[in-house]
């Protein structure tokens, strides 16, 4: 019998990798979590992530389940009780409500940087999972009985199966040429984290504007974040302003809702685009989280379907035998169970984009109108908050 360095190797250890090595903390798997960075785990408590996520209740149940949410600070987190969200038009609006919804919260915000500290500190608890820090892959070698990966420091390891979790420029992926069907929004997300004189209760706001859309999450201590997502030259003119005349901008831009703005993080700016694969699987290789798709940010739901991803991949592989975990057929089992999910959630965030970025009139009074209308109906706003939830 051939024998292996592990059975599998996750080549990237951010929130999806390292949240799809806790899930398989209970196999007999023997793996390899390779991440270039060290983990940061202290920072000063008074300073914030610019980047931060709404995690969804299905993503909440599986960080739950591997041991990763309990170690996640509870006063980094803050529960989401409500939703509001405004057309370009000033009656036209669309709410949500955690009471209306019978459950506690509709998400929780959370910083990336707390989320990957909690993951790597129940990592250090997994007897079979051994993490390599510091060192990135140079070379990556796929044969019919194993896959090989050339770190820099010239070490060669084999594994029954490759896992790319290393991010929407994913290594993994280019080096099978994977082809991946690329739609650059030629928009940017601003962000930025503020404190705010008046409290926001836990309610999330959004904004449909002509020129991009604006959104505002709650963080504890009266404090939100903003992420923009704007066009070039609306990036440009954020970035420049001083943090006196940005906090006023983005006051104004949500008509003053938490009174004054106190900027607490300098702003950063990444592009938008949508990545569509048509195989997220080859043989003794698989892809998660932005390696296999990315979405607009709009609808908050990027990371969750990444650890959609983690969860469908670990069931896949905890129920067939060790010797078989890089099969083809094995694989493609997890690539066709996660094709729905992720081609409906990047339909729905692309055709937002497209109908809210635009300003033909009759387009213009359809989006409107359609908040109005959906607003208006019950039962149609449960079925897509709990959607929402349950992603």
């Amino acid at each position: 019998m051939k024998t292996y360095d592990a059975d599998l190797i996750i080549v990237g250890g951010g929130l999806v990798g390292a949240a799809l090595a806790l899930a398989l903390k209970n196999t007999t798997l023997d793996i390899v979590l390779l991440e270039g960075r060290e983990p940061q785990l202290d920072w000063p408590l008074e300073s914030w992530d610019q980047r931060v996520y709404a995690i969804s209740r299905a993503s909440r149940r599986l960080l739950t389940e591997i041991g990763a949410w309990p170690l996640a600070r509870a006063e980094r987190l803050c529960p989401v009780s409500a939703m509001k969200i405004a057309g370009d038009e000033p009656n036209s609006r669309l709410e949500f409500s955690a009471l209306e919804s019978g459950v506690d919260e509709l998400a929780f915000i959370v910083e990336n940087r707390e989320l990957q500290r909690a993951l790597w500190l129940a990592l250090a608890q997994c007897s079979n999972v051994r993490v390599m820090t510091g060192l990135t892959a140079q070379a990556l070698d796929i044969q019919a009985d194993a896959a090989y990966l050339t770190l820099a420091d010239g070490q060669r390891l084999s594994a029954k199966l490759i896992i790319g979790a290393d991010g929407a420029n994913s290594w993994v992926r280019q080096q099978l040429q994977i082809e991946a069907s690329s739609k650059p929004y030629q928009q940017f997300g601003v962000v930025a984290n503020f404190a705010c004189e008046k409290p926001h209760y836990g309610v999330a706001q959004q904004w449909f504007m002509a020129d991009g859309i604006l959104a505002w999450l709650p963080l504890p201590n009266q404090q939100m974040s903003m992420v923009w997502s704007c066009y070039q030259d609306r990036r440009d003119e954020l970035l420049a302003l001083s943090a006196d005349e940005l906090a006023k901008q983005v006051a104004q831009a949500g008509q003053s809702r938490l009174g004054e703005l106190k900027l607490i993080t300098p702003p950063a700016a990444f592009p938008l685009k949508l990545t569509q694969l048509e195989h997220i699987t080859r043989s003794r290789v698989a892809l998660v989280g932005d390696a296999a798709h990315t979405v607009h940010p709009l609808a908050g739901q990027g990371v969750n379907l990444g650890f959609g991803d983690v969860a469908e991949l670990a069931k896949v592989l905890a129920e067939v035998h060790p010797e078989r975990i890089g099969d083809a057929l094995v694989l493609r089992r997890y690539e066709r169970a996660r094709r729905e999910s992720v081609l409906l959630m990047q339909t729905v965030c692309d055709g937002l984009q497209v109908l809210f970025n635009n300003d033909k009139p009759i387009l213009k009074s359809l989006r409107n109108i359609g908040l109005n209308l959906t607003n208006s109906a019950p039962w149609i706003k449960r079925q897509l908050i709990r959607h929402a939830m349950d992603s």
